[in-house]
């Protein structure tokens, strides 16, 4: 039968944002935004919830007087991308 979807990781922003950091493994806010197309706030609360689950560490620091968010990605949230990707497949090997 069909394997679980991780319900987290099915959100189509919180994927992309994975998706991001699984070949980065790390990448400044600014340059997640870039890539979703999403808007601040929710990008931001996205972050929260993957750093919530264990799948992403933020760091905060500043670039001179320019706060900067950093993301990256965890040994679970790399376990978790790799389950989430053998799920998706066990729908198209039937």
């Amino acid at each position: 039968m069909f394997k679980e979807l991780d319900p987290l990781l099915h959100s189509e922003l919180r994927l992309a944002v994975m998706s991001l950091l699984i070949s980065a493994e790390e990448a400044d806010f600014v340059y997640i935004k870039q890539q979703t197309g999403a808007t601040a706030g929710n990008l931001s609360i996205q972050i929260d919830k993957l750093s919530k689950a264990g799948y992403v560490e933020v760091a905060k620091s500043f670039k001179g007087k320019m706060p900067c968010t950093t993301c990256r990605i965890t040994p679970g949230g790399i376990a978790a991308f790799k389950e989430y990707i053998e799920a998706l497949k066990s729908y198209i090997d039937l």
